[in-house]
């Protein structure tokens, strides 16, 4: 195995702000179309019913895993061979974009046929540009600093998601009851929030905050030119998938590795783009309460990322990862354990009063605390992870080793919201549905208590030996 290690082609500053602002500019389709606002208002208002809208949801997940399944190794491989990242990043940031803006036409009333297909493509092409994105931080960072940078991007990312939510909130989203933001005020543009045009703009204000933000990342940060012609890579890289995959029968780390996050990252995917949807369905939440849930978590995460940022460079990616499944499987039966009226499966009755305004009944309530725990988690088990392999990784093979990476974490995505949306069609309830994604977090995390750190003994060798460059 090549190391991981050497400071030939490490990027200053502005290569690594570039880099990191990929997040920000990624985040929040993640933030307002996935999890906070767009989701939930497809599942609450566009459908016909909750259960309905949330099995659809669930499917069209599926879908996008399966595509991104199959082809993230692919790419990776032919990005490997290629040497160039950025060219990818962009062809997929122009579907991203495109498919982002046709939202604003998925009207309350129409059909959920082209809004979904929308989310397709605007997914995978998502997950298609993170893969080229974190195949580059090999050749960025040293391992060292990889779990603190990664942790910061994270947390930068999350900083981002929550500027256009807290934006959408205050200006944008009103109270179908008053017709007035949470400043008091008129939505801008003289938004309809009865015709859902506050959840609809989202998908605009996503595709033109990617454009911009992803720019630094191409101006700035270095891309490895050296490699084959696109056409010869492709051949080469398709050629590469079957060597890869009998190359890590040999690495027992790193496939023991793939193998628990494939599992528990299925969890993850699924809790956090079913939780805000689960929420709506539950407490008929509109885009007021959804985006300030979603802000909540935001600031919550965003700790949590700087948090993990240290906690990682002092102890590890491992212990980063073990400490926020664990607090995301507590969190997630917290939040299947409540509905109105009681939580922890009946244990603890509550008052099903309602005080007036947000959140005001005790179920809600206890809702954002678990929500709490999921955000100050979700952001270091994801974060963290991606470090975990790039300190287990030379730069050479990033490329095809994140396409795995993805891959893993999508080859059965399609299990976690299948199994929610079969639950809840065949049971008729979405927290049993939802009580799915413990399973996942709990077997993930029992396998991966035993890979080792690094997930590949060869690369402890290169944390010891690439000064940072970050901080000059």
């Amino acid at each position: 195995m090549r190391e991981p290690h050497g400071d030939a082609g490490r990027a200053g500053r502005p290569g690594i702000w570039g880099w990191m602002l990929f997040d920000w500019a990624a985040q929040p389709f993640f933030t307002v179309i996935t999890t906070f606002i767009f989701g939930p208002y497809l599942v609450s208002r566009m459908a016909a019913d909750p259960v309905t809208g949330q099995a659809a949801w669930s499917y069209t997940l599926t879908i996008s895993g399966v595509v991104i399944a199959l082809m993230s190794p692919v790419l990776g491989s032919i990005a490997d061979a290629s040497g160039r990242r950025k060219p990818w990043i962009g062809f997929f940031a122009v579907i991203q974009i495109a498919a982002l803006w046709m939202l604003w036409y998925a009207a309350p009333g129409t059909s959920l046929l082209v809004p979904l297909a929308m989310m397709v493509l605007a997914t995978v092409a998502a997950e298609f540009s993170i893969v080229f994105n974190d195949s580059m931080m090999p050749s960025l960072v040293p391992p060292r600093e990889a779990g603190r940078i990664s942790n910061l991007a994270w947390g930068l990312g999350y900083l981002g998601g929550m500027v256009v939510l807290i934006a959408v909130v205050l200006f944008l989203a009103a109270d179908p009851r008053t017709g007035l933001t949470a400043l008091g005020i008129a939505p801008l543009f003289g938004l309809d929030a009865a015709a859902g045009e506050d959840a609809r703009i989202t998908g605009p204000i996503s595709a033109v905050w990617y454009l911009v933000f992803i720019l630094p990342m191409f101006v700035f940060t270095p891309d490895r030119g050296r490699g084959l012609p696109i056409r010869e890579a492709v051949r080469s890289g398709l050629a590469s998938i079957s060597d890869t995959i009998t190359e890590l029968k040999g690495r027992r780390g790193l496939l023991r590795f793939l193998v628990a996050r494939m599992i528990y990252q299925d969890g993850v995917n699924g809790l956090l783009a079913l939780g805000g949807t689960f929420a709506a369905g539950m407490f008929a939440w509109q885009t007021m309460e959804l985006g300030i849930y979603g802000i909540i978590l935001n600031v919550v995460a965003i700790g949590g990322c700087l948090w993990a940022s240290r906690l990682d460079t002092r102890l590890g990616s491992k212990a980063v990862v073990v400490a926020s499944l664990v607090c995301l499987t507590v969190a997630t039966l917290g939040i299947v354990s409540t509905a109105p009226g009681h939580t922890l499966f009946g244990l603890m009755p509550l008052s099903t009063a309602d005080s007036g305004g947000l959140f005001g009944t005790a179920a809600e309530k206890a809702y954002i605390v678990y929500g709490l725990l999921v955000g100050i988690a979700f952001g270091p088990v994801q974060a963290s992870a991606r470090s975990y392999l790039s300190r287990s990784i030379a730069p050479d093979e990033a490329g095809r080793y994140f396409g795995l990476y993805a891959l893993t974490g999508r080859a059965t995505s399609f299990a976690a919201p299948l199994s929610v949306g079969l639950v809840t069609s065949a049971t008729g309830s979405a927290a049993l549905g939802m009580g799915a994604l413990v399973v996942f977090l709990v077997v993930g995390l029992v396998l991966l208590l035993r890979v080792p750190y690094p997930a590949d003994a060869a690369s402890v060798v290169a944390k010891t030996t690439s000064p940072s460059r970050f901080g000059r």
